[in-house]
């Protein structure tokens, strides 16, 4: 949806004014929301996000650094302790998000920016995992300096209505995307020989896909019935089914090891945990050496590294709170968020308290345009979210319940909310529509929302160089091209350097 005014912050749009302190506070009645609404909200956006729980151990826990060893000091893999600080950076950031930026945003380890830190830092000569999350740790600052002066949200200001609607519906694709692949729908086949394709062999077959088109189904036929919590019911009917399904049939993982089995269940096994609550081990807060990263690869390629950090979640940053406001309809007569500069220093903070806690840097999340979807307006949606991943610190054998085939039709039908957004865009201005054509194409094509935005805005100064429209260009946008024309050939520049 589109939004053409900047939303009221503290009067009913009734024009009535709210009552109680929490309504005042979050604006929920201003945002034309409820309480039940925003519980409602920030639990959907929670069920879509809890994966990084799971996910974010695997892909940063199971890697040695240069001396040979794992995220803690150990010869071994500590995944409970890398869940742990992953849901405590993701819940104590998301309620901060809520209750400073007001907004219904929720903060967890990025990826993206976590495999990076795996396999782009950690393996350098002499690094070891305190030092790169030292790096991450100064990516978060430098954001931190941007924000305090007013750069980031200069450069926010700086971006052409058209482009930011560009970003929001690339946002959505990339979403679908994210949804159908991690739900077994699409999947790279066997041989390669095409890079996607539907099911195993073109069909769908398996037990999961019957619970992922079943949680589509209900999902769908509940919204088409403007039915409220549809995303919420959908979601927890698949994982109900989902379970159910596991203890009849044993389905299993889809990746056991070093077997893979294809009809099995993505991320997850959902089976009901024989312990609810655990002991969290909390060991790693603190392990990170602020200079250390910068002695271990030298000050040249400690600044690329963070330099590319910093690209990466900057504008992945500015694209999500950017989407999910055109979503929710928070969006001011600019187009932008409403209390950006809030948000933009939360998740400032976020980068750099995931890096103190060894979680890898903190950002939005676009799964939370799932609460949006569901309702979520104001920011008591992100401290419902937060509060639920404080919970998952000591029960994360509950997490787990949920596989990817319950959470991703959520996902696909946010999809489809976002994409509503392109009849916004003047597709008969080549020197708007190429550029929004790059940005919402790249965003799920290249898997990265930084790619597609950066392709965006260097075919927008282009063309406008071309056309003699310089003037038009706001002198922000030709830096932020500069920057992302260096951040598009890191590459080779690291090789020249080297």
């Amino acid at each position: 949806m589109s939004s053409t005014r900047k939303p009221a912050d503290d009067v009913r749009r009734d024009g009535e004014a709210p009552v109680g302190a929490l309504d005042r506070y979050f604006s929920i009645t201003a945002r034309g929301s409820t309480t039940a609404r925003e519980v409602r909200g920030g639990l959907v956006t929670f069920v879509a996000m809890a994966y990084i729980v799971v996910l974010n151990p695997l892909i940063i826990g199971t890697v040695p650094d240069s001396t040979g060893a794992y995220l803690g000091g150990g010869d071994a893999p500590n995944l409970p302790a890398v869940a742990a600080v992953t849901a405590l950076v993701a819940g104590v950031l998301t309620i901060t998000m809520g209750v400073v930026g007001r907004f219904p945003l929720g903060l967890a380890a990025g990826l993206g920016l976590n495999a990076f830190v795996a396999y782009g830092i950690v393996g350098l000569p002499g690094m070891t995992w305190p030092a790169a999350m030292g790096l991450v740790v100064l990516e978060g600052l430098v954001i931190l300096v941007l924000v305090l002066t007013g750069f980031r949200k200069a450069v926010l200001r700086a971006v052409p209505g058209p482009l930011k609607t560009a970003i929001s519906v690339g946002i959505g694709l990339f979403l679908t995307l994210v949804g159908l692949v991690n739900a077994g729908i699409v999947r790279t086949p066997a041989g390669a020989a095409v890079p996607l394709e539907l099911g195993i062999g073109g069909s769908l077959r398996g037990w999961p896909t019957v619970v992922f088109v079943v949680g589509l189904v209900v999902t769908v036929v509940l919204m088409a019935r403007a039915v409220r919590g549809a995303l919420l019911v959908g979601i927890l009917v698949a994982t109900a089914l989902a379970v159910v399904v596991q203890a009849l049939f044993d389905v299993g993982p889809r990746v056991d090891g070093d077997v893979l089995r294809p009809t099995g269940f993505g991320l997850s096994v959902p089976q009901v945990p024989e312990q609810w609550l655990a002991l969290p081990d909390l060991s790693l807060l603190g392990q990170f050496s602020l200079v250390g990263g910068v002695a271990a690869a030298g000050a040249v390629t400690a600044v690329l590294v963070v330099f590319s950090l910093v690209v990466a979640d900057f504008f992945d940053t500015m694209g999500t709170m950017v989407a999910v406001g055109h979503e929710a309809d928070l969006l001011d007569d600019e187009g932008n968020p409403v209390g950006s500069q809030r948000i933009l220093l939360v998740d400032s903070l976020a980068a750099v308290a995931g890096g103190a806690a060894s979680a890898s840097s903190a950002t939005s999340f676009v799964e939370s345009a799932a609460g949006v979807g569901d309702g979520a307006r104001t920011g008591l949606a992100s401290v419902v979210t937060g509060a639920a991943f404080l919970v998952a610190v000591v029960a994360a054998p509950l997490v787990t319940l949920v596989p990817y085939e319950a959470a991703s039709p959520a996902l696909v039908v946010v999809g489809f909310l976002m994409m509503r957004q392109v009849k916004g865009i003047d597709w008969d201005d080549i020197g708007v529509g190429l550029p929004a054509f790059l940005a919402v194409v790249l965003m799920p094509f290249a898997y990265s929302i930084t790619v597609g935005i950066g392709a965006g805005f260097l075919a927008y100064v282009l063309l406008a160089a071309v056309r003699g429209r310089v003037r038009d260009v706001h002198p922000l946008m030709w830096v932020v091209a500069a920057v992302f024309a260096v951040y598009f050939t890191i590459g080779p520049i690291q090789d020249l350097l080297a």
